[in-house]
């Protein structure tokens, strides 16, 4: 079955969902670190990516380019070729793994008379698709928004005509073209404007969140690298967690205890993937503070995946947009993810090539999904929230509840003893920023200066 005009001028499925799609992988051979990864394990995510919209696959094909052709990306023969398979496979969509001009996509259309859309279009899709909350909606509407904006030089007939000029000035008016452009901007101002409320509003939430001693700890990951996975696992949620690509969208935060008794908030995020749109990273730079604010940062890692290192590189630079770099290493702590999928041979050359980095960076090994060391994971977090802490030590009159409960509520508790002759002694642990506070309302802590064991004073 062929595709209407109103198929090519942007459904992208039938109804039912089972949309026949071709998925072309046009690779550039030799263009540089940014393509490093092999071309195999780019084209079965781009199927992936495909597949996490429904879009039912009839076929496949990378191809390899020596250069970009400006006029339809692909050379003449190719699109030729290319055209026999889209009839031969009824096709009704392709997907092209690269980023497409506007002119581009539309001469491929015309060539293969079948919608065509690229990566960054398909990215968009899914993430339409996936967004449950308000603000999820309002960042991808923002991010399509910027992306169709930059194709309005489509020549559908409807943006060639003229509308008459308003008022008793008359003249040429404007074409159908800067209509729907001037349309697209108010609208983008309209969701900036409503992204700037969610901004303030998520601000007086981390404000609040710092008034008590919760600190954030984030998953940042590739997408499919078990995030969701390993969110559940520790908080005992039900966030959506799937074999699929960008599973999750929305960011959810739960609360877990560490291994000493500290409660952290746990963060889960977006996954990142290689040549995200920018508009996505821009529309969603809100979402992503969160991040870029957190006390620690886990990037997960799917060590099971082909292509693991490659997406180590992708999830950094994405990390060193947000500012995340430099200063901040010291904060962010890999974890490699799904040992359970690996061999005993690849898993002990793995344990052998983590022990080899230095201590301060060396990665946990987990198993998100059968909990393999998650125990090893949280004391790992642990120690990396504690580094920059200050411990006091106080005595409290047993009588003293109050101060006892704002030590709960304020401050981590690592010891508590009852003393001989009554009330107790305890070591907490604080921010630099909340020890002054500390220190007013209990005037007899002293801090422990120590940085071995815990300084005891002897009871009295």
């Amino acid at each position: 079955m062929r595709v209407d005009r109103q198929a090519r001028n942007g459904a992208t499925r039938k109804s039912g969902g089972e949309t026949r799609a071709l998925v072309i992988g046009p690779y550039l051979a030799q263009a540089g670190a940014a393509r490093e990864r092999d071309s195999a394990a780019r084209l079965a995510e781009a199927v992936g990516l495909a597949q996490a919209i429904d879009l039912d696959v009839v076929g496949q094909s990378a191809i390899s380019l020596n250069e970009v052709r400006p006029a339809s990306y692909l050379g003449k023969g190719k699109v030729e070729e290319i055209a026999e398979i889209v009839r031969a496979k009824d096709a009704a969509l392709v997907s092209m793994d690269c980023q497409l001009s506007p002119v581009q996509q539309r001469n491929l259309e015309k060539a293969w008379d079948a919608k065509v859309i690229d990566r960054t279009g398909l990215i968009l899709e899914i993430f339409g698709e996936r967004a449950r909350t308000k603000e999820g909606a309002l960042q991808v509407e923002l991010a399509h928004l910027a992306y169709q904006k930059s194709r309005l030089v489509r020549s559908w007939t409807h943006l060639e005509r003229q509308r008459g000029g308003f008022g008793f000035l008359g003249g040429p008016g404007e074409t159908q073209i800067e209509t729907d452009r001037r349309l697209i901007e108010e609208r983008m101002r309209r969701i900036e404007h409503d992204l700037d409320k969610v901004k303030r509003t998520r601000a007086l939430h981390r404000k609040t969140r710092r008034e008590v001693p919760y600190p954030v700890v984030a998953l940042v990951g590739y997408t499919n690298a078990g995030k969701s996975t390993l969110f559940n696992r520790l908080t005992r949620a039900e966030v959506l967690a799937r074999d699929m690509l960008f599973a999750t969208l929305d960011p959810t935060l739960r609360q877990i205890k560490l291994p000493h008794g500290a409660r952290i908030l746990l963060s889960d995020t977006v996954g990142f993937i290689s040549d995200l749109p920018t508009m996505l990273v821009s529309a969603f730079r809100a979402t992503l503070e969160e991040v870029t604010l957190a006390d620690v940062v886990l990037h997960i890692r799917d060590v099971s995946h082909e292509d693991w290192e490659a997406q180590a590189k992708d999830v950094s630079a994405i990390l060193g947009e947000l500012g995340l770099k430099g200063e901040a290493e010291g904060r962010i702590l890999e974890v490699w993810n799904k040992i359970d999928a690996l061999d005993p041979e690849r898993l002990s050359a793995l344990q052998a090539a983590a022990r080899g980095i230095a201590a301060d960076r060396r990665p946990t090994l987990v198993s998100a999904l059968t909990a393999q060391g998650l125990d090893e994971l949280l004391v790992r977090v642990e120690a990396t929230l504690a580094a920059g802490r200050i411990r006091f030590e106080l005595d409290l009159d047993a009588a003293d509840g109050e101060g006892l409960a704002w030590l709960h509520a304020h401050t981590e508790v690592l010891e508590r003893d009852v003393l001989p002759q009554g009330g107790v002694h305890l070591v907490v642990r604080v921010d630099p920023e909340r020890s002054d506070g500390l220190a007013r309302r209990f005037p007899q802590a002293e801090r422990v200066r120590e940085t071995g064991a815990w300084r005891r004073r002897a009871a009295s």
